[in-house]
């Protein structure tokens, strides 16, 4: 690369004879080095060739070009501190603008070519540009292995401002078709941003990037996602928040607001790269898509990005897997539980079982009962797979967790005594065997209390629960609500009290909603109405509030859905549970003004109507209520108090004709709530109607004893 291609003929005597200067102590006048012949038997072939093809035309360089060969050499060698001292003797601060017009010149001339204009002698090549250009990068990476990362993106940014001065708005295609201006203005391009880095100054290195991205500098389409990649990662995980600078924010309101937003626009790109084919399938961007739309929430959005991976890149289970935890995350259980279904059918019985996706099926299964068959399927093929495998224990006593707790809610909608029975034991005795390996799971030992309490193993159950409060410092609102429900089902409503006392003093502000509301039925279970009225008071008071806090706060109001949803599910309790209490002392129009509230809240709730039938009910009017108990059947078919209300209206019309329809009625609560005591009540009631004593005594025997282990609300 010499000034004789473009014409130019500057003589090296001319530059200044400094002691300390390799360039004037290498080269004579006759343009060879006494030296050269002890540096070329140094290098392998490759590099004495080009050492070679350079300095046989010495006498055409300048003081500068000089120094740049020199430096590239000793570079070449490994000497970096030999290096860097010839290059420190370019004088590159007065060679910027040079450099820049030269650019700007030559590449204007180009253009007008045709029409004959001549280029100044006075203007460097593009040959003697890409030189020095070459000399500041080598200069920058010479810095960089010497640990001064800082200087090194300095110098290397040097390179950035020669070049950004002269094309501002980028660099047209074929600028430097024959010369290595564009290959070393690429390769500052991708050294800047990791200069910065190794520096520490995050905030450099993402301008850096951005500086790199928003020109059109004639990367190749690897490079531009790559550098995109790298990009978003640093973004994502760097620590510095770095906002757009004003001279990019030209999307006005739709710019990216913050670094995860930023981060997950690049990603998008990249990602709509890989569907059109123009880059190949990277694991790292997905990977850094799962974490940033993970952390925004944007589930839903994620599993569309998973679902247009080509088939290869996961396994079908794996595949269905991470589907499963997108849409369960998003709150879609019943799509999550319908792919997970996928990992354990047929087409898969040939291929090793994926543990994780069934487990994760399990899991799902046991918070719903009407999949809790499911669940047990899922469970027991965990078992199976992991049943000689010790790396798997884990996963094993996981699944008999899960396990335990399917059983428990297959036996609460099972219709046969029998397999209830049966299911019952298979849930303790999975649920204790999952204690075995697994006695710090908080979680375990709150589901091992929560089935000994609906078996009404009260005294296990109890300790349980203390163990599970003990262990649980925050979010334990749920522990001593199972406490205080064991505790009432015991008859021992004071201790309830004083537990549920301690509780709001630790409680968040959801649990303490919660908590409040079960103080409130105990004080009615012990007929203090008065009491109950003012803690429902407080209660509605408090929700009020905190709705017009976060209506206040528009951030709050954003993430905290599920609060504003817990909120109206308890104020539309709070009223159902007055209009009750109402009801039961003869406040006919309050306890009507509750129900309404009740309504105004949810129509289609069936508690509400049954409400407004134990109204009707209490004044005598038979037939109104019947209408309420069958609108709220209608909503819930299988709602057992308006089952029992509705046989318990039938007895009341005093016709023997409605007795077996009674009966039928109550039998069919039995079926789905055994330990429902007002239905076996009803059901003596029926027996002593049609004379059978003996069995009326057995029924009401059995209504006594259930309703003395009865909690004051249903444990779950």
């Amino acid at each position: 690369m010499l000034c004789a291609c473009s014409g130019e003929q500057v003589k090296f005597e001319d530059a200044p004879q400094s002691p300390e200067s390799l360039a004037t102590r290498d080269f004579s006048a006759s343009g060879l080095s006494s030296r050269t012949g002890d540096w070329e038997s140094k290098l392998d072939d490759v590099q004495v060739d080009e050492a070679e093809s350079t300095l046989k035309e010495a006498l055409s360089l300048n003081y500068e070009e000089a120094r740049a060969l020199l430096g590239r050499l000793e570079y070449q060698r490994g000497n970096f501190d030999a290096a860097l001292q010839v290059f420190q003797g370019i004088d590159i601060k007065g060679l910027k603008p040079r450099m820049t017009g030269a650019i700007v010149e030559r590449t204007r001339q180009r253009k007008l070519r045709s029409k004959g204009d001549i280029i100044p002698p006075s203007v460097m090549s593009l040959h003697s540009v890409s030189l020095l250009l070459e000399a500041i990068l080598l200069k920058a990476k010479s810095l960089d292995e010497l640990g001064h990362f800082r200087d090194a993106a300095k110098e290397c940014n040097i390179i950035l401002d020669v070049v950004e001065a002269a094309f501002p708005n980028g660099m047209h295609e074929g600028i430097a078709e024959d010369c290595k201006l564009q290959e070393m203005f690429h390769k500052a391009l991708e050294l800047l941003p990791r200069l910065w880095k190794k520096a520490g100054f995050l905030g450099e290195a993402i301008t850096a990037y951005r500086r790199v991205l928003v020109k059109p500098w004639n990367l190749d389409p690897l490079r531009v996602a790559s550098l995109q990649k790298d990009l978003a990662a640093n973004l994502l995980y760097g620590g510095v928040e770095s906002s757009l600078p004003p001279h990019l924010q030209v999307w006005g309101s739709a710019n990216p607001n913050g670094n995860m937003e930023e981060a997950i626009l690049l990603l998008l790109v990249l990602m709509q790269k890989v569907a059109y084919g123009e880059i190949k399938w990277d694991s790292d961007i997905m990977d850094h898509l799962i974490f940033a739309l993970t952390v925004t929430g944007q589930f839903e959005l994620l599993g569309s990005y998973v679902e247009q991976a080509l088939p290869g890149i996961y396994e079908r289970a794996n595949r269905w897997y991470l589907l499963a935890l997108c849409y369960a995350a998003a709150g879609q259980n019943e799509v999550a539980l319908n792919l997970l279904k996928k990992v354990s059918g047929q087409s898969e019985a040939k291929h090793k079982p994926h543990i994780p996706a069934l487990l994760f099926g399990a899991n799902l299964s046991s918070q719903d009962p009407k999949h809790a068959h499911y669940g047990i399927t899922f469970a027991r093929n965990v078992i199976d797979s992991a049943a000689d495998d010790q790396v798997n224990e884990h996963f094993k006593s996981q699944a008999h967790k899960f396990l335990g707790v399917c059983y428990g809610n297959a036996a609460r909608i099972s219709i046969s005594d029998a397999e209830r029975s049966v299911f019952q034991k298979e849930s303790l005795a999975s649920l204790n065997c999952a204690a075995f390996n697994m006695k710090e799971d908080p979680e375990l030992i709150f589901n091992l209390s929560l089935e000994n309490a609906v078996q009404r193993n009260l005294d296990v159950a109890f300790d349980n629960a203390m163990v599970y409060s003990n262990m649980v410092t925050e979010d334990s609102g749920r522990g001593w609500r199972l406490l205080a429900l064991i505790l009432s089902a015991d008859r021992r409503f004071k201790d309830a009290e004083t537990i549920l006392e301690v509780a709001l003093d630790e409680a968040g502000s959801l649990d303490q909603l919660e908590l409040l509301r079960l103080r409130a039925v105990l004080q009615i279970a012990q007929e203090r109405p008065k009491q109950a009225i003012e803690t429902y008071r407080i209660l509605l008071s408090l929700i009020k509030t905190q709705r017009e806090s976060r209506s206040n706060n528009f951030e709050s109001a954003k993430s905290s859905d599920s609060e504003g949803v817990m909120e109206r599910v308890l104020e539309l309790a709070a009223w159902q549970d007055l209009a009750t209490v109402y009801t039961k002392f003869g406040s006919w129009l309050d306890a009507e003004i509750c129900v309404n509230k009740a309504k105004s809240i949810e129509l289609y709730s069936p508690k509400s109507w049954h409400t407004s039938g134990l109204l009707f009910e209490a004044q005598s009017l038979h037939k109104e209520a019947l209408v309420s108990f069958s609108i709220a059947l209608s909503i819930e078919p299988d709602y057992v108090p308006s089952i029992v209300s509705t046989a318990a209206v039938l007895l009341q019309l005093d016709s023997q004709s409605s007795l077996p329809i009674a009966r039928s009625f109550l039998m069919n609560a039995l079926r789905l709530d055994p330990t429902n005591h007002d239905a076996w009540m009803n059901l003596g009631l029926i027996a002593k109607l049609e004379g059978s004593l003996q069995q009326a005594a057995d029924f009401f025997q059995a209504a006594y004893e259930l309703k003395m282990s009865a909690p004051v609300e249903a444990f779950k």
